[in-house]
C-alpha cells in the first residue's frame, strides 16, 4: 500500500478518496456463507471515529456475519512521502487534521505526539496484530481497540516497541515475545498478506466495509457513516427487506467486557442524548462499578471490576 495519510471530514475516508460512499461489487473468491471485512489500520482516525457505530452494529448484527479484520498499512515510511495538495509533508501536518477528526466525531483525539514523538510508521503495531490475530482473532482486535485509545485518546507512541509490550502485556500475553516475533520476516509476511487481500478486495481508503454473500455478490462501504448504512448494505447483500437485530447488551456487560467506553460510544449504543448520558449510567451501573473521567472535554467510563 501507497502512504496515504490524509483524512477527510466530508468524506469520513483515510487515504484515497473519490469512491462511492456504497457500491455493489462482486469477488471472484466463492464464499460458503455472509462474510465482513473490515479493512482498517491502526491509526486511522476516522476508524477510530468509527468505533461506536461499529461497535453497535457488530453487537446487534453480528449473528448474520463472519467478522474479519483486515490491516490496510496507512503508513509504511516517511521517507519519500508527500501530500502536498493537502498540506501533509512531514508528521506535525497531521496533528491538525486528527484534531479536526476528533471533534467532529467526539471520539477524543490529542494528536500533538506528531509534534514531539512523531509516529514513523503504522506498520509495527499492525504486525503485532497479525501476531495476536494468528493465535486468537477476539483478543487481536481487544488489542486493536487498546492501541487506539493509546494513541488517539492517551497520545502514546504505538510504533514504540515499549508501548506496544506494555499493551500486549495487558492482555495477558508475553509482549516481549509477541513484539520480537511481529518484527521478524515472518511478521512481516503476515501482513504483506493483509495488503494483498486489501488488494485483491479492490480497497484504498479506510476505512472500508465489504460484505458479501455465499455467491461473492456483495457491497463495497467506504468511510465512516451512520449505523443505517451498514444496516442498508447487510439487507442488500442477504436481499431481504427485514433483520431481527440482537438486544443491545447491557451497560454492565458491555463495560465489562470493553473496559473503556467513551460517552459517543454509550450515546450511540443506546440512543442516549449527550446531555442524559450520565443519568443513564447512573440507572444502569451501581456506583462502586466504574468510574468517571474526562479527556479532551469528553466523559469516558472506566470499570473498576
Amino acid at each position: 500500500m501507497k502512504n496515504n495519510m490524509i483524512c477527510d471530514l466530508d468524506t469520513g475516508v483515510c487515504g484515497i478518496t473519490g469512491e462511492e460512499d456504497m457500491e455493489v461489487i462482486s469477488l471472484n473468491d466463492p464464499k460458503n456463507t455472509i462474510d465482513l471485512y473490515y479493512v482498517t489500520d491502526p491509526i486511522c482516525s476516522h476508524c477510530w471515529a468509527l468505533e461506536p457505530v461499529l461497535l453497535r452494529f457488530v453487537q446487534q448484527y453480528g449473528q448474520y456475519f463472519n467478522f474479519h479484520t483486515v490491516m490496510g498499512g496507512l503508513l509504511e515510511r516517511w521517507d519519500g512521502f508527500g501530500d502536498t495538495a493537502n498540506g501533509i509533508s512531514k508528521p506535525a501536518d497531521v496533528a491538525g487534521h486528527w484534531r479536526e477528526v476528533g471533534e467532529h466525531s467526539r471520539m477524543p483525539i490529542d494528536g500533538t505526539l506528531w509534534y514531539d514523538n512523531p509516529i514513523h510508521s503504522s506498520y509495527p503495531p499492525s504486525r503485532v496484530f497479525k501476531v495476536i490475530q494468528e493465535q486468537n482473532k477476539a483478543l487481536a482486535n481487544v488489542y486493536l481497540r487498546r492501541v487506539r485509545e493509546a494513541v488517539f485518546a492517551f497520545n502514546q507512541n504505538i510504533a514504540d516497541h515499549s508501548i506496544l509490550r506494555e499493551i500486549v502485556n495487558n492482555l495477558g500475553l508475553d509482549g516481549d515475545a509477541i513484539v520480537r516475533q511481529a518484527e521478524l520476516p515472518s511478521g512481516q509476511q503476515l501482513l504483506i498478506q493483509d495488503f494483498n487481500l486489501v488488494a485483491s478486495l479492490g480497497v484504498r481508503g479506510f476505512p472500508t466495509i465489504i460484505i458479501v454473500n455465499k455467491d461473492s455478490k456483495g457491497v463495497k462501504i467506504v468511510g465512516a457513516h451512520a449505523l443505517e448504512n451498514y444496516v442498508v448494505g447487510l439487507k442488500q447483500v442477504l436481499n431481504t427487506e427485514k433483520l431481527l437485530p440482537n438486544q443491545q447488551p447491557s451497560l454492565l456487560r458491555l463495560l465489562k467486557k470493553e473496559k473503556l467506553l467513551f460517552s459517543k460510544e454509550i450515546e450511540v449504543m443506546y440512543d442516549v442524548k449527550k446531555s442524559d448520558m450520565l443519568a443513564f449510567v447512573e440507572k444502569e451501573l451501581s456506583p462502586n462499578s466504574y468510574e468517571v473521567k474526562e479527556i479532551l472535554g469528553e466523559l469516558y467510563l472506566k470499570t473498576t471490576e
